[in-house]
């Protein structure tokens, strides 16, 4: 232990850390190697730089802005329609498709403790979880198609016990337990607005996920690429936990996707809203993007076509399509960070843990779309939002269990009260 105290000191004295041992002495010798080998393991250089880089403004270059186009299916044939869900009934009665599910997430702001996809929702006569809720649409596809699709579930360092669990305690919602395989998220420690690490305990740094994007990498250091190609996997759906009307496996956006020869596809929704808070794909210097909304101006987002059609509406709502190959490429890619700023409680220099009243740290975070921009093209389809978008943000915010179970009911036409 000594030598390795010697040189996280070292460490920790470059980048001017050291207050992350202040409570050292006072630990038991299990803390002690619980900080030496968090801190040992931590990329202090990366860290460092992302801080840095972040303060950097880069303003955007309308010139290099460009719309990118859209499939509406609301305006599709009904001979369009039979045509492009066949290809992709296709390629899921011949096994050629996988389902990854990104859930490394708390239920914190919905004032749950746990894991965000074990958190349940109260319907009339029964509960289930978003977990559950994923794993019925699976099946659906499954019973429909008489295939088993094969289930990758990205958890957290924070979650990954506390879900296997869950799953291990409901028989796994009685889907095929060879079928799921869980994969851990990369975490990258927070950062205060002075640069310096918190202290979730006085043993341990205080770390967070490194957002969707990050799963490109984890799927190659876990080596579920090559367990896909020895399945014959050829398509892979990428969608979030908390969308309660995600469609996993849908054969019209597969087909499409497809048939767009792009390797990449996205879904959509349309902005009603000109300068509401939400990001919209564009393409920047020729390649699919996402155009952040503090990047976006009123004259932008009301720009239109001679048909009266918007140039930059189009919302992303985390449901992906991308071929092996496009995903073998993006494990490839180190893609940006993006800096968002957050309210975490930490422990003071009393040792007493303190919450802000307000953001106090800052998160880095990939995003799965910067992959899209290492690509030339991608297909997007606008769907409607009461079909496939209830996602569940927060206890009291506009994306709630109650709205999203109201959509849920409309949609699969159950009823539920409060329990």
């Amino acid at each position: 232990m000594i030598n390795k105290l010697t040189e996280v000191k070292k460490i920790l004295k470059k980048y001017n850390q050291q207050h992350l041992l202040i409570f050292f002495d006072e630990l038991t010798e299990d803390e002690k190697n619980i900080l030496l080998n968090q801190l040992s393991s931590v990329n202090f250089e990366l860290i460092t730089r992302l801080y840095n880089n972040s303060k950097i403004n880069n303003p955007v270059d309308y010139n290099e802005i460009s719309p990118l186009p859209y499939i509406e299916k609301n305006k599709l044939s009904n001979d369009k329609i039979k045509y492009y869900s066949e290809i992709g009934e296709n390629i899921l009665k011949n096994n050629n498709f996988a389902v990854v599910t990104m859930a490394g997430g708390q239920g914190s702001r919905l004032g749950y403790k746990g894991p965000k996809g074990t958190y349940e929702l109260k319907f009339a006569t029964f509960k289930k979880s978003l977990f559950e809720i994923i794993c019925d649409d699976l099946k659906r596809t499954n019973s429909k198609y008489n295939i088993t699709l094969p289930w990758y579930i990205m958890t957290s360092g924070e979650n990954d016990y506390a879900t296997q669990q869950y799953f291990k305690e409901h028989n796994y919602f009685d889907y095929p337990k060879d079928s799921i395989r869980f994969f851990i998220q990369d975490q990258l420690p927070l950062i205060d607005i002075n640069g310096k690490l918190i202290l979730q305990e006085p043993y341990l740094a205080k770390v967070a996920s490194c957002g969707n994007g990050n799963v490109f990498k984890c799927l190659k250091k876990y080596n579920i690429i090559e367990d896909m190609k020895s399945k014959g996997i050829k398509w892979i759906s990428f969608g979030g936990i908390d969308n309660i009307l995600l469609k996993n496996a849908d054969p019209l956006f597969l087909g499409l996707t497809v048939e767009s020869n792009y390797g990449i596809g996205s879904k959509s929704l349309f902005k009603e809203q000109p300068l509401e808070p939400t990001a919209v794909y564009c393409k920047k210097c020729n390649h699919p993007a996402i155009l952040d909304y503090s990047d976006i101006t009123l004259e932008l987002s009301e720009s239109h076509n001679k048909d009266g059609s918007f140039l930059y509406r189009e919302t992303n709502l985390l449901s992906h399509i991308m071929s092996i190959d496009a995903v073998d490429k993006s494990c490839s890619f180190d893609l940006p960070f993006h800096r968002a700023f957050k309210k975490n409680a930490f422990v003071n220099e009393e040792g007493m843990k303190q919450v802000p009243d307000s953001p106090n740290t800052f998160k880095f975070e990939n995003f799965i779309f910067d992959a899209f921009s290492y690509f030339d093209d991608m297909l997007l389809l606008r769907v409607n939002s009461n079909e496939e978008f209830a996602p569940i943000k927060s206890f009291t915010g506009i994306y709630n269990p109650d709205t999203a179970m109201d959509k849920y009911e409309k949609y699969f036409g159950i009823l539920r009260h409060d329990l």
